[in-house]
Formats: C-alpha cells, sequence, structure tokens
C-alpha cells in the first residue's frame, strides 16, 4: 500500500468520478497548475496507483442490464481445481468480476446478460458444465442505488 496525500487522494477521487477529466480541469479541481497535476497523475500511472481508464457503459443500452451476483462453491479445494475455474471464467463474457472469497463460498461473480431467459441459459450451459463446481446461488440485482465501478 502507498501512502497517498491528501493531494493525490482528491485526484484519484476525481479520477474515479470521471477519467475522461482533462488535465486542465483537473488542475483546477484540486488546486495545482497543470503541469505539477500532471507530474503527479504520472507517476501514479508509473507506480501502479492508477492502473488504466475505462469507459462505463449503461448495461441496458448494450444488452447486459440482468445482473446477478452468483455465489460458487467448488466441489474439490485444490489449486488445480481453483485454477481451472478461474481459468474458465476468463473465457465466459457474461462473467464481468470473478472474486475468490472467504466464507461458505469459493467464488463471487458479476454476470450481466441481457434477460432472466438468458441467464438461465448461462446458469445451466456454461456455469452449471464447469468442472469441480458444486453449488450455485443466484442473487438477482434489483436496483443499484451506489455503483463506483469504473
Amino acid at each position: 500500500m502507498i501512502d497517498t496525500d491528501p493531494i493525490n487522494a482528491r485526484i484519484l477521487r476525481e479520477l474515479r468520478s470521471d477519467g475522461r477529466i482533462s488535465n486542465l480541469a483537473l488542475a483546477d479541481k484540486v488546486g495545482l497548475s497543470p503541469s505539477a497535476c500532471l507530474r503527479r497523475v504520472q507517476d501514479m500511472e508509473r507506480r501502479g496507483v492508477i492502473k488504466g481508464y475505462r469507459a462505463r457503459l449503461d448495461p441496458a443500452l448494450t444488452g447486459q442490464g440482468y445482473v446477478v451476483y452468483v455465489a460458487v462453491g467448488l466441489s474439490e479445494h485444490s489449486k488445480a481445481a481453483q485454477e481451472g475455474f478461474e481459468a474458465a471464467m476468463n473465457h465466459i463474457d457474461e462473467v464481468t468480476e470473478c472474486h475468490n472469497i472467504a466464507g461458505a463460498f469459493e467464488y463471487l461473480l458479476r454476470v450481466e446478460t441481457a434477460d432472466l431467459a438468458s441467464y438461465k441459459l448461462f446458469h445451466t450451459d456454461r456455469l452449471g458444465t464447469v468442472p469441480h463446481v458444486r453449488s450455485i446461488t443466484s442473487y438477482m440485482v434489483m436496483g443499484s442505488p451506489k455503483d463506483l465501478r469504473a
């Protein structure tokens, strides 16, 4: 973990909110000259604090408006089973996030599909056929009053 000074923290907050903000506008918001602001941003990029920039897409307009969090339990707790599962998730487009977690399940997935019917196909034909998947528990998202993901 890096020690972030208050100005860098403000820069990161602004970039999280708007990754396309111009350097001039960013510098103005955080109270720096444009050159000093750019140096700080570039330094944080070099050190890996800022890993990249993304476009936020509207899931409903891209045909991915049905969001489900899926808890997955594995039947085997070996490194090979975990690596196999993770490799499979990297090849399934509907899986937008895959987290190895502690607790009753081994993985928590964020899955985005067009609708319930397409989620059912994903559940049965894609996730349900992955080796070592023991249990699948689905949590349908009803709304997202706060979502800070880029």
